[in-house]
């Protein structure tokens, strides 16, 4: 059974199967900040939805990172450790774009979770 969640008007922010959580891409919403503050209010809001949607980072199984700048790579996996323990770390890649829809847009991120 296929459940979605979060409608918006071209997606669906989340969309579950089979106890598996495809989360749609997410990024900060103060643009004002640089690639760790952009990277931590990113996590924020994944907490928020994987909490909303019956999980956790801790069940994180999958990540993918977009960077528009990837010589802030470190400043990002500072924050991202900060986020997340070092025992719950997912497969992760981490992939250089040159526009994520606004030139002071930094990261976005798509994760697929386990539900709790």
């Amino acid at each position: 059974m296929i459940t979605r969640h979060r409608k918006h008007r071209i997606m669906h922010g989340v969309v579950e199967h089979n106890g598996v959580l495809y989360l749609g891409g997410h990024a900060a919403g103060d643009l004002s900040l640089d690639m760790k503050g952009q990277t931590l209010e990113t996590c924020a809001k994944l907490d928020a939805v994987l909490a909303e949607v019956g999980s956790d980072k801790r069940h994180i199984l999958s990540a993918r990172i977009y960077l528009t700048d990837m010589t802030a790579k470190e400043a990002m996996n500072e924050a991202w450790l900060e986020w997340i323990g070092e025992d719950d770390l997912p497969s992760r890649a981490t992939i250089g774009v040159a526009d994520l829809g606004d030139p002071k847009r930094l990261i976005e991120v798509v994760l697929i979770a386990a539900k709790i």
